[in-house]
């Protein structure tokens, strides 16, 4: 298996030989607007052009349609036709775009030798998780691969953890940034909600991505580096690609 971090939560996946792609967020530096005023975003250029992005790809899933997961951009330059995973409340609108081979993913769905399992995510608290609306994280496996547990725009919270307990995954992705919506909500998880997934899951290897990218982010990957390594997670366990980089997993 090899996992690239395009940037934030866009990411090229080749497993059990398929190649696709999670969330396309496509746009140039400070082609979209602010979330709290402080910068247009995203805040960085993609490490490689969009052909190199979509090259190959047979298939995408999108976890959510929040427009640093989905954007016009990711919408124009993806193809039609090409197979998309989804949460079944988005296949409406993903259609209206056009797409006409969507897979709503209501428990679980085979395609091409792998299952998808879609968890939930907890998008926020309080009044913000309407705001928010539904967001997907999912689980893949196959016998020849690692279990990968993608967690999407999600808090820590019990599905969580119960996930990471009935799947037991080999490698579980985070999204890390802390970003708050509204009053200072946090929306996804921070450096400690981070660090309590890689205690919850000591054989696991934890992925952290969707980083320093977006104007709501409040945390840094050295911030992020930086916590761990003073709760003794070293770099074995917690893995913060920078954009472009790609990770191979036996």
């Amino acid at each position: 298996m090899q996992l690239q971090l395009i940037r934030s939560a866009t990411m090229r996946f080749n497993y059990n030989l398929c190649h696709f792609l999670t969330d396309p967020y496509l746009s140039p530096r400070h082609a979209l607007p602010s979330y709290t005023g402080k910068s247009p975003n995203p805040l960085v250029d993609l490490p490689v052009s969009t052909e190199a992005v979509l090259r190959g790809i047979e298939m995408a899933i999108i976890s959510h349609l929040h427009s640093d997961h989905f954007d016009p951009l990711g919408a124009e330059l993806l193809p039609k036709e090409l197979p998309i995973l989804c949460q079944p409340g988005d296949v409406e609108r993903l259609a209206a775009k056009g797409f006409t081979n969507l897979h709503p993913v209501e428990d679980s769905l085979e395609w091409q030798g792998i299952t998808f399992t879609r968890i939930p995510c907890r998008h926020g608290t309080g009044s913000v998780l309407k705001d928010m609306g539904d967001a997907s994280g999912f689980v893949f496996q196959t016998p020849h691969e690692p279990t990968v547990y993608w967690v999407g725009d999600s808090n820590w919270y019990e599905t969580v953890a119960e996930a990471i307990s009935r799947f037991d995954p080999d490698i579980i992705i985070t999204h890390s940034n802390g970003a708050v919506w509204g009053e200072h909500v946090q929306i996804v998880m921070d450096e400690a909600q981070t660090l309590a997934v890689c205690e919850a899951a000591p054989r696991s290897t934890v992925v952290a991505v969707h980083m320093e990218a977006l104007d709501h982010g409040t945390v840094t990957r050295a911030q992020l580096r930086q916590a761990a390594d003073a709760r003794g997670i070293g770099p074995e366990r917690l893995l913060i690609p920078n954009d472009g980089e790609k990770l191979a997993f036996s």
